[in-house]
């Protein structure tokens, strides 16, 4: 199994037909077009028939799930998916426990989490250091370059 990234979470069913109302965690809403296939944490698979927006998420109808009881047994259920492979993403989970280095190797802290921040997300470093991604200019397994202004690092 791969690393499968969280995309969302059934709320409750909707409707007789077998219909549950799903909110995305993520931005990508082919994750639940006609097709698309997602997993629940006990890694079981589960094909999306058809979907369509309603209010804050989406009316999904899995296969195989016909009518209020079976869609009432999905409530609550994480739903998973494989990633996307792009290049130019940076996913959260890889950036955690990364060293920190500049261009010129200077090494700067290791990634403890990522904060959300309306600018830039920024790094949370082991060192208390703050770097906005908008600094981040590569990333290789274990290690993220980054190409800071000067005096970011500079204790006030």
């Amino acid at each position: 199994m791969t690393d499968r990234l969280e995309v969302g979470r059934i709320t409750k069913a909707h409707g007789l037909r077998g219909e549950v109302i799903v909110v995305l965690t993520t931005d990508r809403p082919e994750r639940v077009a006609a097709g698309a296939v997602l997993h629940d944490r006990d890694d079981h698979p589960m094909v999306v028939a058809s979907s369509r927006p309603h209010q804050n998420g989406w009316i999904v109808q899995f296969e195989g799930v016909e009518g209020r009881d079976a869609a009432d047994a999905l409530r609550g259920r994480t739903l998973l998916a494989d990633p996307i492979d792009d290049p130019d993403v940076l996913w959260v989970h890889q950036l955690i426990g990364s060293t920190v280095v500049e261009a010129d190797g200077t090494e700067r802290g290791v990634v403890e989490s990522v904060q959300s921040n309306p600018a830039s997300d920024l790094l949370v470093l082991d060192t208390g250091a703050l770097v906005p991604l908008v600094f981040v200019t590569g990333r290789s397994p274990g290690r993220v370059t980054i190409d800071p202004p000067e005096g970011l690092f500079d204790l006030g």
